[in-house]
């Protein structure tokens, strides 16, 4: 490494991720809330599901983390299908809940299939009418299930994509020095189903999703050799290196159509920022200023992208964006030290580090939350929606995952072996 050695060193450890949403199926629904009675503080009744054990406590707990008020506790009835409430609609209207939801399942072929309805209680209306949605019969299929159910259900009732079915991938490290060993893990959102996807003996940096949700890029320093950086399938298989040239490689970031990779690296003298194919080949560099410039990532429409320079003076970062169409490079962040930006889903927002603070900016540079010192030099990644964050941070010695509800949901944690690092959320699979 040359000059840029220390500013690498700071933002080694950097979360660089884009990760899509999709896009807005249902339009808000808008409800005047008329009884008669005070209205409860719960907004949604969720009647655990008929003929099943599995799905329903996976949709009660991620619905729960989220702003709407759920419960399943003390309700006059346990109907399976909206027709059964033909008689008794007006016992739900008394309790002053605006949604109720309830379901079966049924088995079809060796298949699970569970239908499900979202009710807009005062009106006895079924929200864009029956769901149904059919699953393998086996643990991680019955599991992605109720993801995607508490993905569908929340959108039928606020009008925006649930961020439950994704998944979030991040790095355990184990050790010191050359006994060092780092895991990079994939875990559903709601902070269960941890699974290695690989170990090395060295250091995994700056994880990030392909927009499909299906592959990650990542960087690996090994004992007296530099970053490179590999692309590896979630599903399983062997990674491939994409980047074997004798610099820094780091921070990889896809494309919004996965068809391209930014990232860092030095192979050329200073660090500077290169784009190339995701399956390989010559890269191009776009950045070559004298200083170093680092943690590249797409901005979701892919017109530009932001990364992070130290011009202005040693140990100064600043996040800036680049635009495609004219070369144009404009400086964002206004803070002191400002490094590894990453979008929301809509571009609206950037999640990055201002100074040792996890910090959210809006597109033009005012920031707009402070998560505070996590202990750990990182940035948060946002859900798919972008109405959570998550972050890595050390509680009482130990690694700690946090995900932060940024509009009045519940925030919760996961600890972990050792050491956590650079959490970053993917959309839900293609």
């Amino acid at each position: 490494m040359r000059t840029h050695k220390k500013l690498f060193l700071s933002l080694l450890a950097s979360t660089s991720s884009l990760i899509l949403a999709p896009s807005v199926l249902a339009a808000p629904v808008v409800l005047e809330l008329n009884y008669d009675i005070p209205v409860q503080q719960n907004q949604v009744a969720f009647v655990p599901f008929a003929g099943d054990s599995v799905l329903s406590p996976i949709i009660l707990n991620d619905l729960s983390k989220t702003e709407l008020k759920v419960t399943s506790k003390d309700l006059p009835q346990q109907p399976r299908s909206s027709s059964e409430l033909a008689g008794t609609l007006p016992v739900w209207q008394s309790m002053g809940i605006p949604y109720l939801v309830v379901g079966s399942t049924r088995s079809n072929r060796g298949k699970i299939v569970t239908d499900y309805e979202v009710i807009d209680v005062k009106s006895g209306r079924v929200i864009e009418g029956k769901q149904s949605l059919t699953a393998d019969n086996n643990k991680e299929s019955m599991r992605y299930a109720g993801h995607v159910i508490a993905d569908k259900v929340y959108e039928l009732i606020t009008g925006t994509p649930g961020d439950f079915s994704g998944r979030i991938a991040y790095i355990e490290e184990i050790g010191a020095g050359k006994e060092k060993v780092s895991r990079l893990k994939v875990m559903d959102a709601d902070g269960e189903n941890a699974k290695t996807i690989t170990e090395v003996t060295g250091s995994i940096f700056s994880p990030t999703w392909s927009p499909d949700g299906n592959r990650i890029a990542y960087s690996v320093q090994r004992d007296k050799s530099y970053p490179v950086i590999y692309v590896q399938s979630v599903s399983g298989g062997g990674a491939t290196p994409l980047t074997p040239f004798p610099g820094s490689n780091l921070s990889p970031s896809f494309s919004p159509d996965g068809s391209k990779i930014l990232f860092s690296s030095s192979f050329e003298g200073s660090a500077d920022i290169y784009e190339m194919s995701a399956s390989g080949g010559q890269p191009r560099r776009l950045i070559n200023w004298p200083s170093s410039e680092v943690q590249p990532s797409y901005a979701p429409d892919g017109k530009s992208f932001v990364f992070v320079s130290d011009k202005t003076g040693f140990n100064k970062p600043q996040i800036y964006r680049y635009e495609f169409g004219s070369g144009r490079t404009t400086k964002v962040s206004s803070s002191g030290y400002a490094t590894s930006p990453q979008f929301s889903s809509d571009g609206s927002q950037i999640a990055f580090l201002s100074g040792r603070s996890a910090a959210i900016m809006n597109s033009g540079g005012a920031v707009t939350a402070n998560l505070g010192n996590t202990g750990i030099d990182e940035a948060p990644s946002f859900s798919p929606n972008g109405k959570r964050v998550v972050y890595a941070s050390k509680q009482g010695g130990k690694g700690v995952l946090t995900i932060k509800s940024l509009n009045g949901g519940e925030s919760f944690g996961k600890s972990g072996q050792g050491t956590i690092r650079s959490p970053v959320w993917s959309s839900s699979p293609k």
